[in-house]
């Protein structure tokens, strides 16, 4: 593969945490699906509504969990490939622990009490503040080499 062998070994890791996440986004995926049938929200209704739905409240808190995890997967995604290329076992690791957060800030949003979300969920903005870090070295060293 052209250019890949550019790439330090360790990049590696930083392919896997991201498969790993898209597995993730399937697991939060499904747990969407299930809660479109337990409270009876069908397609293509993205949020039920609190008049039509006395269960509107948490199903919507489900859908919100996986929303927001899809709102910040381009930017997570960008960040760990950028900055894996300079960084790639601290890339792969803050990237690793952001997966992690992920879970707890979606299961904690899923109990349909938003503020459950940030338990442990808060940590993966540490994460993220890391992996800019790491792209902003990635930036910085391209230039002055």
């Amino acid at each position: 593969m052209a250019g890949v062998e550019l790439l330090p070994k360790e990049y590696g890791y930083v392919v896997l945490v991201l498969v790993a996440y898209c597995f993730l986004n399937f697991w939060m995926l499904a747990q969407v699906g299930r809660a479109r049938k337990k409270y009876k929200v069908f397609y293509p209704t993205m949020y039920a509504s609190e008049a039509e739905n006395k269960d509107a409240k948490l199903f919507n808190c489900v859908q919100r969990g996986h929303q927001n995890s899809l709102e910040l997967m381009p930017m997570f995604f960008m960040l760990m490939i950028l900055g894996g290329i300079r960084h790639p076992v601290i890339a792969a690791s803050l990237g690793a622990l952001y997966t992690v957060t992920r879970i707890f800030y979606f299961k904690g949003y899923s109990t349909g009490d938003p503020k459950n979300r940030l338990s442990i969920g808060k940590y993966g903005f540490l994460a993220i503040f890391g992996l800019i870090v790491c792209t902003i070295s990635c930036g910085v060293h391209m230039l002055i080499e």
